[in-house]
């Protein structure tokens, strides 16, 4: 989640249905906390790659609930250099991983991202990173016609994964229903823990139409501007747009997508799965 333009080179299998409980009146808690919590990642800041392509949308599992999400994603042609020195090259790369995550309350989620992987396009399989996420959502946003959260996440690194040990996601997600539509935005804020200056904007949209409770089609636009400070030229700012198919059951869910990058930063050719599972 992925989650950012940066992110547009891998691709995601999942096992996760995201829903949430009741709880009104702990909503002001939830702001607190989340507030708080993004304080002190501001405060230290920059570019941040992710191991998902995906939108949130609120939904997170319900207290007690235990599920897997598989993320993978494949770039059948991307772009033939690294993000930066010693970095992975995208082209013919597989990225993945497994999530595994825990309702808590019906406001809060955790989850972990363990081990984040990669098969390269010169046949090497690497061990990325790990992350932490913690997701604080309004109850009843599966019920509700405007809905609005936020995830954190905090991620440990290879030095051919991102160019810092450690790294972080602010991603608030905010969003509607109109009707059968679906229309929600993550506007995304990577960190590498230095500084304000070094923060990155890597925002992702989605609109969706709902065939019916089970199946939906979308479209989803995921960027990178650069720092916040200072937005990158276009050529430098990554832009992909992806087309994709849902599936929700109970208890397994898949999402495929397909992905075309517009600009020279940006991948060509991205695929992504995500399968979801509930225990």
């Amino acid at each position: 989640m992925p989650g950012s333009a940066s992110a547009a080179s891998r691709v995601g299998a999942a096992f996760t249905s995201r829903r949430v409980h009741r709880g009104r009146r702990r909503s002001g808690f939830v702001g607190n906390i989340a507030v708080g919590a993004i304080a002190w990642l501001l405060g230290t800041g920059a570019h941040a790659q992710t191991d998902e392509i995906q939108v949130y949308d609120a939904d997170i599992n319900n207290p007690g609930q235990f599920s897997l999400q598989l993320h993978s994603n494949y770039t059948p042609i991307g772009r033939r250099q690294a993000d930066f020195k010693g970095g992975i090259v995208p082209n013919r790369t597989l990225n993945g991983v497994p999530e595994w995550a825990y309702g808590v309350t019906n406001w809060l989620e955790l989850g972990a991202y363990v081990p984040v992987y990669s098969w390269t396009g010169s046949g090497r399989f690497l061990i990325d990173s790990a992350k932490l996420r913690a997701e604080f959502v309004v109850p009843h946003a599966q019920d509700r016609s405007f809905f609005y959260g936020v995830n954190l996440e905090f991620s440990f690194n290879t030095r051919y994964w991102e160019p810092t040990r450690y790294s972080g996601e602010i991603r608030p997600i905010i969003g509607g229903r109109v009707g059968p539509v679906d229309l929600i935005v993550n506007p995304i804020l990577d960190t590498s823990f230095q500084g304000l200056g070094s923060l990155d904007f890597a925002p992702a949209a989605r609109v969706a139409y709902n065939f019916s409770e089970t199946w939906a089609a979308a479209l989803e636009h995921y960027a990178s501007y650069g720092r916040l400070s200072h937005f990158d030229p276009l050529n430098r700012q990554q832009q992909t747009l992806f087309a994709v198919l849902d599936y929700k059951s109970d208890p397994v869910s898949v999402e495929f997508g397909i992905g075309h990058g517009f600009t020279a930063a940006s991948d060509a050719l991205v695929l992504k799965l995500i399968l979801s599972r509930d225990f």
